[in-house]
């Protein structure tokens, strides 16, 4: 009896749910079969679990292959990142592919194994031009810029608590300093278009609150954000209804009203007028203050070079985010098809400045799917200092790349504001997982760099990396991207104090006078 009460409930479910579909006008799938058409969308939904899971191998999934996503949980987790029996790459034929050339002799070396080593910056942030807050980042790898309201509280306590344990520093992204960012990990404060948190009313930039923003927080560098690479050249909209009252305290904005952040600086219109700003910045907060740019037209980068060649003005650093970089949420088109690839942006980028022997007077950043061991070692070789990494450090802490960031139903708690879903990660625990990470990445670079005889990873070359352009065929980084001779290196006495620094020679930090 009982179970002929369910059946008739379901039928008559079934019957109602047959009916709506047959009168309704917006999906003709589901006029012309009902109830059974529900199945396509329920496809649809889950498509990109199926896809990772069961249909594409372990290189094909985008942006991150199961290989690589696997790598980065079993290193978070302390588990063993290893791979076994070969390469699952179709090494001869894969275009692209970076194969690095390792030395069969080499001098002195840091240790390779131990994951607490230190890999710390072989240059002095705000050094060159005499910051009176300048100093020597500790680790090369750093999580890069990600706002709580693109974030959730908990993901970016998290990161926070994780940088610290790592010894990384952890940037703020534009949407301000939260309370979330404030469990100890050292800060990189980003500036953007709607000056979040350091604005006025009309959301022109108001210098009295960013001064009182960085003595409020363990804050180490300023980097003032000109574009991104997943949606460059674009302002973001933040729904009235996502304005918390949480969120509008932090960011300086109106509750409950949408908030349009503008594409472009109103503080500043050109590079001259730039550069003033950067310098204001950095005399009256006295810390390094560098910019972060997609790359697309080089007349912005050609006008940078030339004016810094005067050596009065100029940023500390440049963070050249790549096309392929990560994002909250953005137009098909800007995520496809607007700026370079980082690769082919940075080494342009760098190229500009090295013509003009710039290289050593700033420090280079990048980011861009450059938290695997493999791209960071390519990075550093055509002239990168330092690493951000984003989405990685999310995998670390449990992101499955469900690609619902731009939904708020993140089903990992991490790119969401809804309560019920970030309540379920938990901080502390993925906090031990993204320092792992962190540290394990350093390592591996560590590894890389003693392969290829060096003691740092800025100290491979761009010609000890080859780059596979067609069948059996390849071309050095130099080649490819057209370095001159010591493109990519650094000075002979950057390089001596860093591999001095490595091995021991020398215990102390700070730059010889």
């Amino acid at each position: 009896m009982h179970a002929r009460r369910i059946g008739a409930v379901a039928a008559t479910a079934v019957a109602l749910v047959a009916a709506r579909d047959l009168i309704q006008k917006r999906h003709a799938l589901l006029r012309n079969f009902p109830v059974v058409g529900h199945a396509r969308y329920l496809l649809e939904t889950i498509g990109p679990e199926l896809r990772q899971y069961i249909v594409t191998s372990n290189e094909e999934e985008r942006p991150f292959s199961r290989d690589q996503r696997s790598w980065i949980y079993a290193s978070a987790k302390e588990e063993n990142n290893y791979f076994g029996f070969g390469t699952e790459v179709d090494v001869e034929h894969v275009q692209g592919h970076a194969y690095i050339k390792q030395r069969t002799f080499a001098g002195a070396l840091p240790d390779a194994h131990d994951p607490q080593s230190p890999l710390p910056s072989a240059k002095v942030l705000g050094g060159p031009r005499g910051r009176a807050k300048a100093f020597r980042p500790a680790s090369v790898v750093n999580i890069s810029a990600m706002s709580f309201g693109s974030l959730s509280g908990a993901a970016v306590t998290a990161l926070n608590k994780g940088a610290a344990q790592a010894g990384t520093m952890h940037n703020t992204g534009e949407g301000g300093l939260s309370p979330y960012h404030r469990n100890g990990g050292d800060l990189v404060l980003q500036i953007g278009t709607a000056y979040f948190g350091c604005r006025n009313e009309d959301g022109s930039f108001n210098l009295d609150k960013l001064k009182d923003v960085v003595a409020s927080a363990p804050v180490k560098a300023l980097e003032i954000k000109l574009s991104q690479g997943a949606k460059p050249g674009l302002g973001g909209m933040l729904p009235g209804a996502k304005v918390t009252p949480e969120i509008a305290e932090i960011r300086g904005i109106p509750v409950g009203k949408d908030c349009a952040s503008p594409s472009r600086h109103s503080a500043f219109g050109d590079v001259d007028s730039m550069l003033d700003f950067v310098e204001l910045l950095a005399a009256e907060t006295g810390l390094p203050v560098g910019v972060k740019s997609a790359v697309g037209e080089m007349g912005f980068w050609q006008e940078l070079a030339t004016l810094m060649e005067r050596g009065d003005r100029g940023v500390d650093f440049v963070t050249v985010d790549g096309g392929e970089g990560g994002t909250g949420a953005a137009p098909r088109i800007f995520a496809d098809s607007v700026a370079l690839p980082f690769r082919m942006g940075f080494s342009r980028v760098y190229g500009t400045f090295a013509e003009l022997g710039l290289t050593d007077q700033l420090t280079f950043i990048g980011s861009g799917k450059l938290g695997l061991p493999d791209n960071a070692a390519v990075a550093f070789a055509l002239g990168a200092d330092m690493v951000n990494v984003a989405r990685e450090a999310m995998l670390s802490i449990g992101c499955i790349q469900s690609q619902k960031c731009h939904t708020d139903k993140c089903p990992t708690g991490i790119a969401t504001q809804n309560p019920w879903l970030a309540r379920g990660l938990d901080p502390s625990s993925k906090s031990t997982r993204a320092a792992v990470y962190l540290r394990t990445l350093r390592k591996e670079l560590t590894k890389v760099s003693s392969a290829v005889g060096v003691a740092h990873p800025a100290l491979i070359t761009a010609n000890d990396i080859e780059i596979l352009n067609g069948d059996y065929e390849a071309r050095t980084l130099a080649g490819v991207y057209g370095y001159k001779d010591g493109w990519g290196e650094l000075g002979p006495h950057l390089a001596e104090e860093i591999t001095a620094l490595l091995t021991g020679s020398r215990s102390d930090w700070t730059p010889a006078v």
